[in-house]
């Protein structure tokens, strides 16, 4: 994958415009978690050691456009985004109509790009104001990576220099790294609740996998395309067919979907529900199936122990409920002790990673919850296309 970087960019003296990603949960005025601006932290400073002044844009929450009210503005991420320099951040709200005056080593912050009129539909008008005000611009938010907007897509098509940041670079080597030049066996591990929302995923996965590793409701519909009873569990009875289309491609590649053989079960869905581990043939017609049993889960982890990488989305079980969180922690620890290049994404894989203390182990975690998915699927990420274009 080809395209610039703002690690080889000569930035003495230059504007530069980075595009980050800190949207972040705000309640009353309070960011509940920085991670997000945290993780903008090296371009921005990058930038600064080289001499630059640095302006940034986010987009925060879903405002309307053309407004701008006060719980949509992005005065306590700038404030937080200040101490974590040590240094002042300037809001600035009425650019359009007055630009923005920046010295070297000065850090300002556009407000609210949701707010700007044409942003959604990826105004040229919009990027070209956007472009105007840099010498250098920078995508460094790959958790929009995914949508062409004005702040993402218009604006690299106009700025003199259009180049990735630190955070989006590494996420793009990394899911290179997995994907697109892979070490063998290369093992996905895709779960969730339904087929519907990953069958593109799973298709997509099925002709590059060696190993396909399905759990939670889609494991439930895998199971049931290969005739066996789940009892009351999760499933989608109308994708049957698309499951067995999905097993078959991979077993004429040499590869195949591991399915469990033991599970755990409860006649409730519940955090106090008893957890019972029995045969998958004995599944009972009032019971559903919330986690892999012990047997599943170490032959899972043997094969994710001889990997040579391993793409993770998704816990296999409802590891919310520590009753049924056994199966995903066996594999989270399988993935930490494993010499595998591993790359996890999506939320509640990212909270999986979090519970079960694996955050160092793992080889990249990814910031991009649907940029991730859509990069799995094979899908053109037009952030990243552009930068490419500009390469």
């Amino acid at each position: 994958m080809q395209f610039k970087k703002l690690s080889d960019q000569a930035l003495a003296g230059k504007r530069v415009l980075i595009r980050v990603d800190m949207n972040v949960p705000v309640k009353d005025g309070m960011i509940g978690d920085d991670t997000r601006i945290r993780a903008s932290l090296p371009s921005i400073e990058l930038a600064l050691a080289q001499g630059a002044s640095v302006l940034l844009m986010t987009h925060l929450g879903r405002p309307t456009e053309g407004e701008l009210k006060p719980e949509d503005s992005l005065a306590p991420v700038v404030a937080r985004l200040a101490e974590l320099l040590g240094k002042p951040v300037r809001l600035v709200a009425d650019w359009q109509q007055h630009g923005v005056s920046l010295a070297a080593g000065e850090v300002a912050m556009l407000e609210n790009v949701r707010c700007n009129v044409g942003e959604k539909k990826n105004s040229d008008a919009l990027g070209q104001a956007y472009a105007a005000l840099c010498d250098v611009f920078v995508n460094d938010a790959f958790g929009t990576a995914h949508r062409a907007e004005a702040s993402t897509h218009a604006v690299a098509k106009f700025a003199p220099v259009t180049c990735a940041g630190v955070l989006l670079a590494a996420e793009l080597d990394a899911l290179g790294k997995a994907l697109a030049q892979p070490a063998r066996p290369l093992v996905a591990i895709v779960a969730g609740s339904k087929v519907s929302t990953k069958l593109t995923i799973l298709e997509a996965l099925a002709d590059k996998v060696d190993q396909l590793i399905v759990g939670g409701g889609i494991a439930n519909t895998f199971l049931l395309a290969e005739g066996h009873q789940i009892g009351k569990s999760l499933a989608e009875p109308d994708l049957l067919d698309a499951a067995r289309a999905v097993i078959q491609k991979l077993r004429a590649r040499g590869g195949k979907v591991p399915l469990p053989q033991d599970v755990v079960v409860a006649s409730e869905f519940s955090a106090t529900a008893t957890a019972t581990v029995k045969p998958l043939a004995a599944v009972g017609a009032d019971e559903m199936i919330l986690d892999i049993g012990p047997n599943a889960a170490n032959e899972l982890a043997e094969l994710i122990a001889h990997a040579g990488t391993v793409v993770w989305n998704g816990p296999v079980g409802v590891f919310e409920f520590d009753q049924f969180g056994k199966g995903t922690e066996t594999l989270a620890r399988a993935i930490a002790d494993s010499a595998a290049f591993s790359i996890a994404g999506g939320g509640d894989t990212l909270a999986a990673v979090a519970k079960y203390g694996i955050t160092e182990q793992v080889s990249y975690i990814s910031t991009g919850g649907g940029a991730f998915l859509e990069f799995l699927e094979g899908k053109v990420l037009p952030a990243v296309d552009i930068l490419q274009q500009r390469a």
